[in-house]
């Protein structure tokens, strides 16, 4: 049981570093900052405990997906529309605003 557990960590842990080399903050800054964590709960031995850490890593994994996809998407907005990023987010939430009661 635990070395099913531990190969589930060791994947989690390959699957983050390898999505840090893209982090905006850069590498440099986020493979400490994971190490870091990993090693802060090496010592956990509870079956339930390291299952629900490894769903908290998944949950890590989910988010930065989401801001690789959304940086996508800005960087695909800029280059067809001629308005900047930041001013279309003010616009929207002046519109969000406006319609609220």
């Amino acid at each position: 049981m635990m070395s099913a557990l531990r190969a589930r960590v060791i994947e989690l842990y390959k699957q983050l570093y390898y999505m840090g080399k893209e982090y905006p903050a850069g590498a440099e800054w986020f493979h400490p900052r994971l190490k870091k964590a990993f090693l802060k709960n090496k010592d956990v031995s509870d079956p339930k405990e390291i299952e629900a850490l490894i769903g908290r890593g998944q949950f890590v994994i989910k988010e930065i997906e989401a801001l690789y996809m959304l940086r996508k998407y800005r960087s695909l907005k800029k280059s067809y529309y001629e308005e900047p990023l930041p001013l279309a987010e003010a616009n929207l939430v002046k519109k969000i605003n406006a319609n609220a009661p």
